[in-house]
């Protein structure tokens, strides 16, 4: 078995498959060593580990995983990489289980519970653009019993997640975040790391699970849905976003009281507040989802 981890080596396993690459699939796959073992440094893998790690693809990552947790479930959603993950780059690994499964399909809360007896989890994954806030926010959103996850993401999402408030990349994604977790990133990979080469650069960001949320909401969903409100139409007022939300059933009126309570200009735009004034804003309108 070919340690992957090196254009060679990982050309080799392609051409011995006939494997192509899914655009559907946003496949990269890192070919730099170096960087795999940084990323299990900053991922804090122990012997003590269940890992779970989403799109495995040939098994580079995963071997290193395997070499430094307990265990590792990797769920790949490509039918044609199956072959190549049990028969031939993590065939000498006896504590990996592969999964063929759309990882937005499943239950991963059931997972942990028959894996690893619902006892936190680690996440490591390198992830596509495209995916990669459902996939964060649908593990962060079911209460997954999890650590921290480690993931490569578009350097840009990955600014994202951890910037604060009156900067351009600040939005939903950044406060959803960090109500769950504290965002570091811990790597910047350019984009001849892998193959095929992306068009943009990469970022780790580590996601380190809060223990308690940092603000206290009375209604998470609710203060959820203002947050999209007020993202989903960013360069108006938030009185006239949250009047003109769908999923919330607040009168202008209301909303400039709540605001001067806080003592913010009723002409306030969604992307001045912190996390925690968004958390105040909520407990103070009251719970009216629509």
């Amino acid at each position: 078995m070919a340690t992957l981890g090196n254009p060679t080596n990982t050309i080799a396993v392609l051409n011995r498959y006939g494997f192509t690459f899914q655009k559907k699939y946003g496949q990269n796959f890192l070919i730099d060593s170096s960087m795999l073992e940084k990323i299990i440094r900053e991922a804090g893998i122990t012997k003590e580990d269940t890992v779970l790690e989403i799109g495995p693809g040939i098994g580079t990552m995963t071997q290193y995983l395997c070499e430094g947790a307990k265990k590792v479930i990797a769920v790949e959603i490509d039918k044609n990489l199956i072959p190549i993950l049990t028969e031939d780059t993590l065939a000498a690994y006896d504590n990996v289980k592969i999964i063929n499964e759309d990882i937005l399909k499943l239950d991963i809360n059931r997972l942990v519970e028959e894996e690893n007896n619902g006892k936190p989890i680690k996440v490591v994954a390198n992830l596509p653009y495209y995916i990669t806030t459902p996939i964060i926010m649908g593990l962060f959103e079911s209460h997954v019993p999890i650590e921290s996850i480690t993931i490569m993401v578009q350097k840009e999402v990955a600014d994202r997640m951890q910037v604060g408030p009156g900067t351009k990349d600040y939005g939903a994604l950044s406060l959803a975040v960090q109500y769950y977790a504290k965002p570091e990133i811990v790597a910047v990979v350019p984009p001849e790391c892998f193959i095929p080469r992306p068009n943009v650069s990469s970022a780790v960001i580590r996601l380190t699970r809060h223990q308690a949320p940092p603000v206290a909401v009375d209604n998470e969903k609710q203060m959820f849905a203002l947050i999209r409100a007020a993202f989903n139409q960013r360069r108006k007022t938030l009185t006239n976003s949250i009047n003109n939300s769908p999923d919330l059933n607040f009168s202008k009126e209301s909303v400039e009281k709540a605001l001067e309570q806080m003592e913010l200009s009723s002409t306030v735009r969604g992307e001045a507040l912190t996390l925690e004034q968004f958390a105040r804003l909520s407990n103070l309108l009251g719970f009216r989802l629509r």
